[in-house]
């Protein structure tokens, strides 16, 4: 029997190895890789202990190369999302009651082992079914995910051990029990850690959940499920089923122990599953948690006083990096005049200067996009800037899907705040830039501020304080995270928590104890350690 308060390991964020030409890691990725490549997999979805596979099968294929196959997965039928649900709630009381010593036990080896032997493993399945650069990979996937795990494991302590005061006589108490139900995890393609964290979080607090990954992270999701499995997460405790997202969907949200929703995805997909939990309130045991991250549409606005270089660099980096499709990749900036010239000179130098292929070529800073849709999407807009009189391409612009799904990085100059290409999340490869009179700083931050629906991520360049403090006090809802002379990604766990309001989401913060909290329903407990035995109060007489 326990008979001592634990103190797990101190959480430190996992150091992002190099992949310099040389390196061990460097060698182990693409060797990884290319024997990933070479094989295919098939891959069921998990239901309590059964590996369930419908013989409704999709294929996967890596963006860059999408008439290569690297295997299938097996698409659910109603049934079987009724399955999944019946199976989460029978491992409840299991693991609500396990101490939740012996849960973060899981989530700590689950962290040791993607940093030993799985890190190669997991990076090179992001890189295969996710077109990310081998860079990109390891800070995603291996880093962020390792972060999440040692990190939540660490503020699920500090939950538990917030307590209440007690007074002479009375012993009081807080439990945090998992909600009552089961928790809805919707997750994306573009982050290999954020499919994991999503049900993980809530796991982790003692919750048991339904993952619905996006069918364009299968491939990398199943050694996701590898890495758990091998950690020892029960059975049942998370169940995984792929196929249709709106029949899925309606079966999880029509179903009375329905208990919470932890989302990441589009605004529009958010919105509408929101509107269904809402409209379905009364069948369901609890008012259900509702957490979700969704769009962005991030900035870049720099004071006339900023350094050139630094910003072009922050426009180069934070726009194209894993080819735009960071939910915090910036997608429109806003220059001074005055310095416009250098930071475009540098820019299209920047810009000009990378190279695009496969992953497996480490020298490719851009990959491809994820599909064709989303190409075809994006395409489209370049060729409208073609026929507008006000707006024009300074570099990139091209683009070709007859191997891969490749867009050139692209940067639109417009002379109106207000064109599509300002407002519209395109979730790519391009960058737009107004360029704007230097003595309408002030008002330009008005612009940025209502231009766009969303508020997850911006930043601001100067070299002025009092222009810096008048900036973060224009911008404060225009952006959950905000930077300050620096590029508006690549947000750290434990350092940066994560998440924006308007359109982009609850703002909870992923990677943060403000998150864990919406995972649990608290219970005070009052003990009266020698209860009174006579009704009278002292005022009675």
């Amino acid at each position: 029997m326990a008979n001592a308060f634990f103190n797990v390991p101190k959480a430190v964020n996992e150091p992002v190895k190099s992949y310099a030409p040389g390196t061990p890691e460097r060698e182990n990725v693409l060797n990884t890789y290319k024997k990933m490549y070479n094989e295919t997999i098939d891959v069921p979805m998990y239901i309590g202990s059964e590996e369930v596979r419908t013989g409704d099968t999709a294929t996967m294929s890596p963006p860059h190369d999408h008439k290569h196959i690297l295997g299938t997965y097996h698409k659910a039928e109603k049934q079987h999302v009724e399955l999944a649900i019946e199976k989460a709630l029978a491992a409840k009381e299991d693991w609500a009651n396990m101490p939740w010593e012996h849960r973060a036990a899981i989530f700590l080896k689950a962290a040791e082992l993607l940093a030993g032997p799985y890190r190669a493993k997991m990076n090179a399945a992001t890189m295969l079914a996710q077109s990310k650069n081998v860079f990109q990979a390891e800070i995603d996937a291996s880093c962020e995910l390792i972060d999440f795990l040692t990190f939540n494991v660490q503020f699920m302590t500090e939950i538990y051990q917030n307590q209440p005061i007690s007074d002479k006589g009375i012993w009081n108490r807080m439990e945090y029990r998992p909600l009552e139900g089961f928790i809805y995890a919707v997750t994306p393609f573009n982050f290999t850690a954020i499919a994991a964290n999503l049900f993980a979080a809530p796991a982790m607090l003692g919750n048991v959940c339904v993952w619905k990954p996006s069918d364009s992270q299968v491939y990398s999701a199943q050694v996701i499920v590898e890495l758990f499995k091998e950690a020892g997460l029960p059975d049942g405790v998370v169940n995984v089923v792929y196929g249709d997202p709106a029949m899925i969907s309606d079966v999880v949200l029509n179903h009375k122990d329905f208990a919470g929703l932890h989302f990441t995805g589009s605004t529009h997909i958010f919105k509408h599953l929101w509107a269904q939990i809402g409209n379905n309130i009364n069948m369901y045991r609890s008012y259900p948690r509702i957490v979700g991250e969704t769009g962005g549409k991030d900035f870049i606005w720099a004071h006339p006083s900023s350094n050139p270089n630094q910003v072009a660099t922050a426009m180069s980096r934070g726009a194209f990096e894993y080819q735009g499709q960071k939910c915090s990749a910036a997608s429109r900036s806003y220059i001074p005049k005055s310095i416009w010239p250098a930071v475009k000179d540098q820019l299209v130098k920047d810009v000009n200067s990378f190279k695009m292929g496969s992953p497996e070529d480490p020298s490719n800073f851009i990959n491809a996009v994820i599909h064709e849709g989303s190409f075809d999407k994006i395409s489209s807009y370049l060729d409208q800037v073609k026929d507008d009189a006000d707006a024009e391409v300074i570099v990139g612009g091209g683009y070709d899907k007859s191997k891969g799904y490749f867009i050139e990085p692209t940067v639109i100059v417009t002379s109106n705040p207000k064109y599509t290409t300002m407002c519209t999340e395109l979730f790519g490869p391009v960058l737009t830039v107004f360029v704007y009179e230097d003595a309408d700083w002030k008002n330009t931050l008005t612009l940025v501020d209502e231009t766009s629906e969303y508020a997850l991520t911006g930043a601001i360049f100067s070299q002025d304080r009092y222009a810096i403090d008048f900036a973060a006090k224009a911008l404060q809802n225009a952006a959950g995270n905000f930077y300050i002379n620096d590029k508006p990604t690549g947000a750290v766990v434990g350092q940066q928590p994560f998440g924006g309001s308007r359109g982009s989401g609850t703002n909870d913060k992923a990677g943060s104890i403000w998150n864990l909290l919406r995972w649990v329903s608290p219970r005070t407990m009052k003990e009266a350690l020698v209860p009174p035995t006579d009704y009278r109060y002292p005022f009675l007489g």
